[in-house]
């Protein structure tokens, strides 16, 4: 279904039966935050103070407490209005605008700055499906009409009152959120184990690398740099390198063409070379093209290669991604003008650097540690894109989740 056309007024094909009230018909208190500046009242004292939840805080369908501010009781006690119970709905409202999470017990009696309170009406509404269709991508895309201002962007209190929240019967919503919310925590799951994955990663490439007593080289030892210009026309595969992903299409990192309507000047990376932007915004992030067999690259570009001494590349490419590398990166970058690294200044950099056959050893490791990680990250992906697709079907009627036999004869099973 497209979302298009979806309007905070206009929710989209959903089963017929559903209520469809405003927000505000269905809460009992509906208000935003403390407003204003909260910095003289804070307190770095966590036993004696008031959690002060802000937008930062709500994540999709969660609260994210491992960053909490605190303010005073005597502040907490002024300002009743945004006092917060379990079970309170959050909605930011400017920064990721429309994102909402339900308030847990361990956060009840907290304060809150500039976040809408939805409290819902019990015995109409749960909380969690609440949440959970505002985050969809449904509920995203009718929230993009509600949004204000220009330069920073914002929901105000009053307009989200006037959203409609398709209400299928209480029974039905408590179902359709404990089905997603187990969802929820199939995903989070797989994430934590993503993360411990990664520190793992982390302490074995410093274990086996950056903490080995290994001999060193300099960069420029075994690495040249390559400065060959395309000369194939303007129909050659524009390529980015990404602090996260490596290598990308810049149509599906910004979503529209960034490169040069002449591309002639662009540099050539083959399959196996390596490239970099060699300003400080992006020092640390060299790349290795795996994914194509050659590509153009914007002039801005440093493009190297191995060159014939006996350095495994996989072993290097892990050696990039240790905080030693990145350091040393940095730290070449200090005291430029431009602060940039030029290929003469990187290849001044040392790497440890034992045997061949030591290096291809840690580097068969370590590849095994990422596939691992790799593995999990498609899962996750898949888990996003079955929830997304589930809530899709529930959210528009195509299938029904089977209730108590009193409703029973009323829906149609998935």
């Amino acid at each position: 279904m497209s979302t298009e056309r979806l309007t905070p007024l206009l929710v989209g094909p959903c089963p017929a039966e559903w209520k469809q009230p405003y927000i505000d018909e269905v809460t009992d208190l509906l208000t935003n935050g403390f407003v204003g500046t909260s910095l003289p009242h804070q307190t770095e004292n966590s036993e004696t103070g008031i959690r002060y939840l802000q937008g930062f805080n709500v994540r999709p369908n969660k609260l994210n407490l491992t960053r909490t501010t605190w303010v005073t009781h005597d502040f907490h006690a002024k300002n009743r209005k945004s006092q917060l119970r379990e079970g309170d709905v959050l909605v930011v409202q400017s920064g990721h605008i429309g994102t909402a999470a339900v308030v847990p017990k361990e956060a009840a009696g907290s304060n809150c700055h500039a976040v809408i309170i939805c409290r819902f009406k019990s015995e109409i509404v749960d909380p969690d499906y609440a949440s959970q269709y505002l985050n969809s991508s449904i509920g995203q895309a009718r929230l993009r009409g509600l949004h204000v201002g220009s330069s920073l962007p914002h929901i105000n209190t009053s307009e989200l009152g006037r959203f409609k929240l398709p209400s299928p019967p209480l029974q039905e919503q408590r179902k359709l959120a404990e089905l997603w919310l187990a969802w929820d925590a199939a995903i989070q799951k797989t994430e934590q184990l993503i993360a411990a994955k990664e520190r793992h990663y982390s302490h074995e490439l410093s274990r086996l690398i950056s903490q080995g007593q290994h001999p060193h080289a300099h960069v420029g030892a075994f690495a040249e740099e390559v400065s060959a210009r395309n000369r194939g026309g303007n129909e050659a595969r524009v390529l980015s390198v990404t602090n996260s992903r490596g290598f990308v299409l810049p149509e599906d990192q910004f979503e529209r063409r960034v490169a040069s309507a002449d591309l002639s000047n662009y540099k050539v990376v083959g399959r196996g070379q390596y490239a970099y932007n060699p300003s400080r915004i992006n020092v640390g992030s060299i790349a290795r093209l795996d994914g194509w067999d050659d590509g153009v690259l914007s002039p801005m570009y440093v493009v190297f290669q191995l060159g014939q001494a006996k350095v495994d590349s996989d072993y290097f490419l892990h050696w990039l991604n240790s905080h030693e590398a990145r350091q040393r990166i940095k730290n070449s970058a200090q005291g430029s003008v431009r602060e940039t690294v030029s290929f003469s200044e990187f290849a001044a950099i040392t790497v440890p650097l034992p045997a061949l056959q030591t290096q291809t050893a840690i580097a068969r490791y370590l590849n095994a540690l990422r596939e691992e990680i790799d593995l999990l990250g498609r899962s996750d992906a898949a888990l996003k894109a079955q929830k997304r697709g589930l809530m899709q079907k529930l959210l528009t009627g195509q299938w029904r989740l089977p209730l108590a036999e009193s409703t029973q004869e009323e829906t149609v099973e998935c």
